[in-house]
């Protein structure tokens, strides 16, 4: 077990534990309020729109939609949530799936189910919970987030229905990808799912949202394109042909929603897909010496090695398209989940952490500032901040203040803490008790089938019925001391 956060009482043990792992995370001293300069209180430009402050929220998927792909009462609560927070960019909110099929479970929302109405419902909400608590929404800025779920696809109770970009040789048998040819999209097909995402992005600009971002992270199918050496034609091999989705995307997007800004949720790198043995998580055989051509950010000769000169071409074309900002994440959560989220718990199909889980946030802050180095231009949003806890305020004031990422982006940290935003710039104290532990459950119930939420620490979700009981039964079977 490693130390928790919480044990380092002064920045001086905290840095010395740090450097120990030789994960040298920047620490400033006092969280400053937005009175006292705060660099998280400093506005900033996307575009044409001027985001309020440098927190942001990344987008989310909670499996509790409607079965019909429409927002449900759970999902409205949780953007509520993202208004009161006092972040003033709202990444995404939701995963919204651009057709039924490209759902990741069976209540996603889905793009043309909610139509412009539904997307303004959401738009409103957000924005009059915002208004509500911090008296203007002039400078807050609210995406939403594009998807198709590739791999992952579940658009229906049972066994999944992948599509894929190609036959992987590790994630195939890794996730029970059937070794069929017509799981993969072929050419034509990707070209209709394209005017899909023109299709969603029009009805997000009509119902008034600033931006949309097209999901290039986490194993889904953008993402996964950007690996595929092993595929032929249009959209496979090459540097230019694997990432022609992405940038078809964008200048399709761009042309027929001039007035919408366009972002990216961009993995950085990969990895080597991860396997839980007797409850360790140990990479995949693979052959020492041999090439791995399945991955995207990774040294093909040593796929645990991060290597950025693909994603940061990658960054620096999109920015010169027009990508008006970019949410830089890691790695893909079903195949390495220690990678993408540093946690101390595990969700229940995954293993325990391999290695201290700061030098996970380590290793995201750090390849962020290398983008941000390399494209400096480029407005970028940080992620894997949670697993800080305590220091969180802390890290993310420094890493802005030195200029190595223009905003910080929270994810699990606002299911159990939502305020955490406002509290910091107001100058008041963290709530402890609301601090995400990185529990996992958020993570475990929708792998379940059940909605996403803190049920630890949330009092709803603890009274969430029927999910609530179903989340103490996992919770026993996994660890049966809790």
């Amino acid at each position: 077990m490693f130390p928790r956060p919480a044990r380092f009482r002064s920045v001086a043990a905290f840095e010395a534990h740090v450097a120990s792992l030789d994960a040298p995370l920047p620490v400033d001293e006092a969280i400053l309020s937005a009175a006292e300069g705060s660099p998280l209180a400093r506005p900033m430009a996307i575009g044409n729109r001027v985001v309020g402050n440098r927190w942001a929220i990344h987008p989310m998927e909670g499996w509790d939609a409607t079965p019909d792909g429409l927002p449900s009462d759970p999902l409205l609560r949780r953007w509520r949530h993202f208004g009161i927070s006092g972040a003033k960019l709202v990444w995404g909110g939701e995963a919204v799936a651009v057709v039924a099929a490209g759902r990741a479970n069976p209540r996603q929302l889905v793009a043309p189910a909610l139509g412009r109405d539904g997307l303004r419902l959401l738009l409103d909400t957000v924005r009059s919970a915002h208004r509500e608590a911090h008296g203007t929404d002039d400078d807050l800025v609210v995406a939403l987030q594009l998807t198709h779920s590739g791999r992952f696809c579940q658009p229906s109770a049972g066994a999944r229905q992948p599509r894929i970009a190609f036959h992987h040789p590790l994630l195939d048998a890794r996730h029970g990808t059937p070794h069929d040819p017509g799981c993969v999209l072929s050419d034509a097909e990707v070209e209709t799912l394209v005017e899909h995402y023109v299709a969603a992005a029009r009805l997000a600009a009509a119902a008034g949202f600033d931006m949309v971002d097209l999901k290039a992270c986490h194993g889904y199918l953008i993402h996964e394109f950007l690996a595929a050496r092993r595929r032929e034609g249009r959209y496979g091999g090459d540097f230019d042909g694997r990432t022609r989705l992405l940038t078809d995307l964008v200048g399709r997007v761009r042309a027929a929603c001039p007035n919408l800004l366009v972002g990216v949720r961009l993995s950085l790198f990969d990895t080597i897909p991860w396997q839980a043995l007797d409850g360790r998580g140990v990479p995949w055989p693979h052959d020492a010496g041999t090439s791995y051509d399945c991955g995207f950010g990774v040294d093909s000769n040593d796929p645990t090695k991060i290597d950025l000169d693909e994603p940061i071409r990658l960054l620096a074309r999109l920015h010169e398209m027009g990508v008006a900002a970019f949410n830089l994440t890691a790695g893909c959560p079903y195949a390495a989940p220690h990678v993408s989220r540093p946690a101390a718990y595990p969700p229940s199909d995954g293993y325990a952490p391999p290695e201290d889980p700061l030098v996970g946030v380590w290793r995201q802050i750090d390849a962020a500032r290398e983008a941000k180095r390399a494209v400096p231009a480029a407005v970028m949003i940080g992620t894997a901040y949670s697993y800080l806890q305590e220091w969180l305020p802390q890290v993310a004031q420094a890493v802005v203040r030195q200029g190595w990422i223009d905003g910080v982006g929270l994810g699990r940290m606002l299911l159990s803490y939502p305020q955490l935003p406002a509290d910091t710039l107001a100058g008041r104290p963290m709530r402890l008790r609301k601090i995400c532990r990185t529990f996992s459950d958020c993570t475990t119930a929708p792998r379940r089938g059940l909605r996403s939420g803190c049920y630890p620490l949330d009092t709803y979700y603890k009274t969430l019925e029927p999910d609530a009981t179903a989340m103490k039964g996992i919770r026993r079977v996994v660890d049966p001391d809790s």
